[in-house]
């Protein structure tokens, strides 16, 4: 039996939670004679998380990413379960693992957008822990016999940073959607509180843009009201305090931690879904949205255009101006969208699949 190892430590985060997911439920319905996967879980998952096929084998791994703990605990404990493949999927991993990996490398944006805004710590603290983030990336970059990234313009961004010596052991697999969302259906007791609004869906750090989304839309003459749905963290608390210093809350709405069931009605009845990031890997609420064929307006960035080409309406992310007017454009002209073939394009089967073929060209 071979054994592969899965690192599901971040199993219950939003991102990289909701890859781990759709990546171990459609692997898990393969059958395999000469296989076995080791599913690395913290505690609190390690309770709740269950499978039924017999070569799926729950690992406790109570190591948090960016620890110490980590970097010695963890490398332990994947050298004594002596793996003959090991699959990182997120960017924080024991450098001190030197056994053969694959690394999924979800996006660029620490790299790209490096900015203490984005930290809860002091700026002393952030820039020690940054430049760890670098040398642990530089490794596991360096590292990996292939690389996963979800979108070409992820791929072609570690290649200018790191250099084109890394191009042939890069491979762009896209995402789809959530087949949690799927089986979900509409929470539609929420049409009592909520009509005639606008959405964006995600967190709510720096890079997401989202204090320049509200300043465009306070400008945008309508009735309608935009709706932020994301966590209930640091992030969303300074976000929701900048609502209450400007006093939009007439406008604008903050809702924390929506149910899956509760976010199917908001794509479903949302006039559109608008998301101004300055950076991203891929983009699952552009994916969702359009399953559920909510129109989109989103930024002009390259990751964007690769997943929706001309299906959407697009603005310049860093001008308010220009994002005002793209939503009084969509309310006056209301555009239709097709998003059929790019629902066809997107699915986190064909994305088991491929990384299965990857961990066979992998293995010994």
């Amino acid at each position: 039996m071979k054994k592969i190892g899965i690192d599901a430590r971040l199993y219950s985060q939003t991102g990289v939670g909701t890859y781990l997911k759709n990546l171990i439920y459609c692997l898990e319905k393969k059958e395999f004679k000469d296989k076995i996967f080791y599913i690395y879980l913290i505690s609190d998952d390690f309770e709740k998380v269950f499978f039924k096929n017999k070569n799926f084998v729950k690992r406790r791994a109570d190591y948090r990413w960016h620890t110490v703990g980590e970097q010695f605990g963890f490398a332990l404990k994947l050298y004594q379960d002596n793996l003959d493949l090991m699959h990182f999927t997120y960017f924080s991993y024991p450098v001190l693992y030197f056994k053969k990996f694959v690394a999924t490398i979800h996006d660029a944006t620490p790299l790209l957008f490096k900015t203490g805004r984005a930290s809860t710590k002091n700026q002393l603290i952030y820039q020690i822990k940054h430049l760890f983030f670098r040398i642990i990336l530089w490794c596991q970059i360096n590292r990996a016999i292939k690389i996963i990234t979800p979108t070409v313009a992820v791929k072609n961004q570690l290649k200018n940073i790191y250099g084109e010596k890394i191009a042939d052991k890069i491979t762009s697999i896209y995402e789809g959607v959530n087949y949690q969302i799927i089986n979900s259906k509409a929470n539609i007791d929420l049409s009592q509180k909520y009509n005639n609004f606008f959405i964006y869906v995600g967190n709510f750090y720096p890079h997401k843009n989202v204090e320049k989304l509200m300043e465009a839309f306070i400008k945008v003459k309508t009735s309608c009201k935009l709706i932020l749905l994301g966590p209930d963290d640091y992030f969303s608390s300074r976000i929701l305090h900048y609502i209450n210093i400007m006093k939009w809350t007439n406008k604008i709405i903050v809702v924390n931690n929506t149910s899956l069931s509760d976010l199917v009605f908001f794509y479903k009845n949302a006039n559109a879904l608008i998301h101004p990031s300055l950076s991203e890997g891929f983009g699952l609420p552009l994916i969702e949205a359009a399953y559920f064929n909510c129109p989109i307006i989103a930024s002009n960035i390259k990751v964007f255009k690769e997943l929706l080409g001309k299906n959407y309406l697009s603005f310049n992310p860093h001008s308010v101006e220009d994002i005002a007017e793209k939503i009084n454009k969509f309310i006056l002209n209301k555009p239709k969208f097709n998003y059929k073939n790019i629902i066809n394009k997107f699915s986190f089967e064909k994305m088991a699949d491929e990384t299965y073929r990857l961990y066979e060209e992998s293995l010994p």
